[in-house]
């Protein structure tokens, strides 16, 4: 028993070792994340006390949140792998540009809960100029 438990928390603290590196690009993607479901939930029962209408937490809406973590986390993991163990010579960093694009999806979903939860203009022009700076970027016309 005691080498099972010496062969199961070698291996742990190996994947441990492993990821250690990665750990602020997953705290902080998970934020992103834990901070637009927040605002989301927020707007979702503002917007149904606007209309006179009843509201309630859904907990499919919940999970689909989690499973949407975990796929981000499993991304950054799996990219992370790619960096530094099958193309370590190219120097890529694909694990903070997937990390990147993850956080600023959810900006730009907190960006629209914060326009609904708030008659502030900032949130409007806000998205307004994000979008059009991406459109300059892309090239869309």
């Amino acid at each position: 028993m005691e080498t099972w438990y010496r062969l199961v928390s070698g291996a742990a603290a190996s994947l441990a070792a492993l990821f250690a590196p990665i750990g602020p690009l997953v705290a902080t993607t998970l934020l992103f994340i834990a901070v637009d479901f927040l605002s989301g939930v927020a707007a979702d029962r503002a917007t149904a006390c606007r209309d006179r209408r009843k509201w309630y937490f859904e907990s499919r809406k919940a999970w689909r949140t989690v499973v949407k973590a975990a796929l981000a986390v499993t991304m950054i993991a799996m990219a992370w792998l790619l960096d530094c163990c099958v193309l370590d010579f190219l120097e890529l960093r694909s694990a903070k540009l997937l990390a990147g694009f993850a956080c600023g999806v959810e900006l730009w979903s907190f960006l629209e809960n914060a326009a609904q939860l708030s008659d502030a203009p900032l949130f409007g022009w806000l998205r307004r100029y994000v979008h059009r700076r991406i459109r300059e970027e892309v090239g869309d016309e």
